[in-house]
């Protein structure tokens, strides 16, 4: 197998389409959130000019009835901006967990149907991080910076538009400090963003290499690794660390910039004002105050949106990452075709490499309707990898797999699953109760059918001595089964989906010696009638069979019966008699 890959990453355009796409399909929540938010940012424009019109009043030997009024005005709008800015803020949150919730569900709906192949060269870190990190970073963007960021924006843009009201060359003054913004921002993007992207690689590189010391732990215990783990572990966390430090202080000269902005947009107001009043009024005290407000209003606004910035960064990464496996290709099924004739499965010259020697080479093998074959061999034999081959999950190099007569190329992913189930010795039980777990396999089934088909895998006294019986709340969060048990389970499953062909793939390597017997019957009951294909752990297994295929090599050596290849004193009867302890082990081994 090659280095595990990188799931790959969007660009801009096709990062932000994939959001847009998303906050379309809610229009009419998007609109109704993007008018509170706008109305509660013109209520925050009424206090400054409200102040403006207070100070010409009072220069103009106004009453105290014109000053409750303006009081009294500026607390109305205040109350108003709040109710608005709290509904705004809810609706905007709304709209961005439905977003998210979409966005890690077709990323997740896309990594569950990678083809294998894909799927197994996918570094395992790197695919949690974006699961994990990356969606805990655009959340906290959606739902909590998004609201602080399209509030401020809709501030600046309707304050500098209240800036040109008042006067046109107090709004041109305030303007001067756009080129520093522009500068501070054309100054932080190019040198920030790369250490945006490297950042959450480095969470990608930590979480695989935590993973992995976790898998293997009890190597590394007996290896007495753990200093070695940690070490490594503590390199990958300290690169992270120093990518954010490294990002912190770019950010501080950055803000440094932003304040020199403020500085010459409110002096320039200031100044620029002096010289208007004093031209024979041309602008009013009161014009000017209003002004100088309202450039001062902005530096929360602009503040936030600069304070965001970090999350923003971290969102659109996270985001771009996401958006990568979103835009994966998905695989065409093929039209509907021929359908297969009955349960044969024949495999023709197949053969196939990973990115090296082949490790299954020129084997052909036909499986007759209701046969149960076993496959035999030393480790690395190909075994596991001529078992997916015939399960439709893994391509084949060179060489044809079909079903019933039919190309299983030409029944597409979706039939063949419907026609063909692998099971492997790598069982996953899934929390919550144990119907629901066993059910996976066709939804629509009752509980009496449930109960069935764990009898019929053998199940039944061990599901009714549970504390509910099917009821019960297995898997991480409930009763934790044993590894015979969740094969029954997976058995089970099998049972529901009657799929006219069963590949099982050391399936009941994880029973132990005391269950093995019993698994290996409920194995028989499961796969009764069907056309079975079994990578046989024990020699009893295979005993069992119709007929016994003994690979080497990735290439047939011997094929027959039990019977049959133990009186021929091949390579089948030397791994039976080693099995048995009946016969000294002579030749090769397995």
């Amino acid at each position: 197998m090659s280095a595990p890959e990188l799931l790959p990453i969007a660009d801009a355009r096709a990062t932000w389409s994939v959001l847009w796409r998303e906050i379309r399909r809610l229009p009419g929540l998007s609109l109704v959130a993007a008018v509170v938010i706008t109305g509660a940012s013109a209520a925050g424009l009424v206090a400054p000019w409200a102040l403006g019109v207070l100070v010409d009043d009072v220069t103009a030997g106004a009453d105290s009835g014109a000053v409750v009024r303006v009081v009294l005005l500026i607390g109305g709008a205040a109350v108003l901006s709040g109710v608005l800015t709290a509904v705004g803020v809810t609706l905007v949150a709304r709209v961005g967990e439905t977003v998210l919730a979409r966005l890690r569900e077709k990323v997740l709906d896309r990594v569950l149907q990678l083809p294998a192949p894909v799927l197994d060269k996918v570094r395992t870190g790197d695919l949690l991080s974006r699961v994990g990190d990356d969606v805990s970073a655009v959340a906290s963007a959606l739902t909590e910076v998004g609201p602080v960021l399209l509030s401020a924006t809709l501030t600046i843009v309707l304050t500098a538009a209240g800036l040109f009201a008042l006067d046109w060359r107090l709004g041109l003054a305030g303007l001067l400090a756009l080129p520093m913004y522009v500068w501070a921002l054309r100054w932080y993007l190019p040198r920030s963003e790369p250490f945006y992207r490297k950042e959450r690689l480095a969470l990608g590189d930590r979480s695989e290499a935590i993973i992995a010391s976790l898998r293997g732990s009890a190597t590394v215990r007996a290896y007495r690794l753990e200093d070695r783990q940690l070490e490594r572990i503590g390199d990958r966390s300290a690169v992270a660390r120093d990518l954010s430090l490294n990002v912190f202080r770019l950010y501080s000269f950055f803000s440094s910039r932003i304040n020199h902005a403020e500085f010459v947009g409110l002096t320039s107001i200031l100044v620029t004002g002096f010289f208007l009043v004093r031209a024979d009024g041309a602008v009013s005290v009161g014009a000017v105050t209003a002004a100088a407000l309202y450039f001062h209003r902005l530096f929360n606004p602009i503040g936030a949106l600069l304070m965001q910035f970090d999350a923003v960064q971290t969102a659109a990464a996270g985001l771009a990452r996401l958006a990568g496996v979103v835009n994966l290709a998905e695989t065409e099924e093929p039209a509907a075709g021929r359908t297969p004739q009955n349960a044969e499965l024949e495999l023709t010259g197949v053969g196939h490499a990973y990115d090296g020697p082949r490790v299954v080479d020129g084997v052909s093998l036909t499986l007759a309707p209701g046969e149960r074959v076993a496959l035999v061999g030393a480790s690395g034999a190909g075994k596991t990898t001529l078992a997916a081959i015939a399960a439709g999950v893994l391509v084949p190099t060179s060489g044809t797999v079909r079903l019933g007569g039919v190309d299983i190329r030409e029944l597409g992913e979706q039939r063949t699953r419907q026609q063909v189930a692998l099971l492997s010795q790598e069982v996953h039980v899934f929390s919550g109760p144990l119907v629901d777990d066993v059910r996976l396999a066709k939804g629509d089934t009752t509980p009496a059918e449930v109960e069935a088909a764990l009898d019929r895998v053998g199940a039944s006294a061990w599901v009714r001595a549970l504390p509910d019986g099917l009821d019960t709340v297995v898997g991480e969060n409930g009763q934790q089964l044993t590894g015979a048990q969740a094969q029954q389970v997976a058995l089970a499953r099998l049972v529901l989906a009657d799929p006219v062909v069963a590949v099982l793939d050391e399936a009941t390597a994880e029973a132990g010696s005391a269950g093995a017997r019993e698994l290996e019957r409920a194995s028989a009951a499961a796969t009764e009638g069907r056309t079975t294909l079994v990578v046989a752990h024990r020699l009893t297994q295979a005993e069992q069979a119709d007929r016994i295929v003994v690979l080497a090599h990735g290439r047939v050596v011997e094929s027959g019966t039990h019977a049959d290849l133990v009186a021929s004193g091949g390579r089948y009867a030397q791994l039976w008699h080693s099995w048995t302890g009946t016969k000294a082990l002579q030749g090769e081994t397995f």
